[in-house]
């Protein structure tokens, strides 16, 4: 289902576009995939049930990893993902031994349904369930058929330590592929899509192999830009707080399958 054959014959620039873009690496892939096979997927989106739990930081997001048992389609995209070709790609790209999470755990199909937001924040830094894996880049596939500016749901990016900023459009069949790290702020504002259209992507993490631990261990850090008096103190107790839950209770985003 990927256009790998583009991809491919493209890798040099996509690798300098990758690598010099600011406000931190991050590549913008339009027609990533075969359109028409694309939008058959489409077709066959379920709607999600499953919220996510990013509670005051977030409205109306479900979320569920498991994709690859929805139809034969799914299962074509799931496997091209996580295949050697498209992970020799990422490593060209990325100048990083990096690798697909296969069991997309906090990806798979995201929706964001009526009203949806998702604050700005910095992503976990090692897997919660592999100690040694550090998440090194976000595979974005956006699937917004007619997707229109005044919908919002742009991506937003900013890098903590020059306060740069950029927003990019979510249209159907775009891949964004992300560098993560402590400084690099995502996010998106309020969304206005019609009724019964939602802000869907299909999310896929890739990993780095550490031996040690290079930084300190965290959950999502939240960075909201409303100012909120509340929010800003939630964000400022939420990793110690979800590191004690997942302690007793274990992780509910590997739950979200």
């Amino acid at each position: 289902m990927i256009d790998f054959a583009f991809l491919e014959e493209q890798r040099e620039d996509l690798r300098l576009n990758f690598l010099l873009a600011k406000p931190f690496s991050h590549l913008v892939i339009d027609n990533f995939c075969e359109e028409e096979k694309l939008l058959q997927l489409h077709a066959e989106l379920p709607e999600i049930q499953t919220k996510s739990r990013d509670y005051v930081f977030a409205a109306n997001k479900f979320e569920k990893s498991r994709i690859k048992d929805i139809s034969p389609l799914f299962a074509e995209l799931y496997n091209d993902l996580t295949s050697d070709r498209f992970q020799t790609f990422l490593r060209f790209v990325s100048n990083e031994a990096v690798f697909v999470d296969k069991d997309f755990h906090g990806g798979g199909i995201h929706q964001g349904k009526k009203n949806s937001f998702l604050d700005m924040h910095i992503d976990f830094n090692y897997h919660p369930l592999h100690k040694f894996w550090y998440r090194h880049l976000n595979l974005l596939l956006y699937l917004n058929k007619d997707w229109k500016v005044e919908y919002g749901g742009h991506l937003k990016l900013k890098d903590m330590r020059s306060g740069e900023q950029k927003s990019i459009a979510v249209p159907f069949n775009r891949m964004i592929v992300q560098l993560t790290g402590k400084y690099t702020l995502h996010g998106y504002d309020l969304t206005h899509f019609p009724d019964g259209m939602y802000r869907t992507s299909i999310a896929a993490y890739a990993y780095c192999l550490h031996q040690n631990h290079v930084e300190k261990p965290r959950t999502t850090d939240w960075h909201p830009q409303d100012g909120s008096a509340i929010k800003n103190l939630l964000a400022r107790i939420y990793d110690p707080a979800v590191k004690m839950k997942n302690k007793f209770f274990g992780s509910s985003t590997a739950r979200n399958q």
